[in-house]
């Protein structure tokens, strides 16, 4: 077995991400690992709103604007552990399943860590899952993290 260098830490920067990214930054500061903490803006989201709220559309000024909400996400709630550990930040555009699939195999992660709500039946069905399709896809290992009973699951997106 390989040691666990490069871990992918993917969120949404949602309550439920919160738990995966801890995870992640836990495992890297005992593995002396590095965390990419990767962001993948949902294309069909930013389409709905950036074309709506954005005259003209600049890239550079949307993804800048994830990149500080990506910042803002972990300065707020991992300030405790971020001194620990080497982190480095990523915001995409794109699927995002599939963003982070492509993201772990170009930057070589040993190990994608990522929250799951551990939804069955048709709920699952009906909502998809960003998390099995990285499981299935993913070329390398992925633990999937489901927040204790009783702990943040609701999704709140940066503002």
């Amino acid at each position: 077995m390989n040691k666990v260098k490069k871990i992918l830490a993917p969120t949404d920067l949602s309550d439920l991400s919160e738990t995966g990214v801890r995870y992640a930054l836990e495992l890297a500061r005992r593995l002396d690992a590095q965390v990419v903490v990767y962001y993948a803006v949902c294309l069909d989201e930013f389409l709905r709103y950036e074309l709506a709220h954005v005259r003209p559309l600049l890239m550079d000024g949307v993804l800048e604007k994830h990149r500080l909400q990506l910042a803002r996400f972990l300065d707020e709630r991992f300030a405790d552990i971020l001194p620990l550990v080497e982190v480095k930040q990523v915001v995409e555009l794109g699927n995002p399943d599939e963003n982070i699939v492509a993201k772990a195999k170009e930057d070589g992660a040993d190990l994608i860590v990522i929250s799951t709500h551990g939804r069955t039946g048709l709920s699952h069905i009906f909502t998809g899952s960003v998390t099995e399709n990285v499981v299935r896809h993913a070329t390398c290992p992925v633990l999937s993290i489901r927040p204790a009973p009783g702990e943040k699951q609701h999704v709140r997106r940066a503002a």
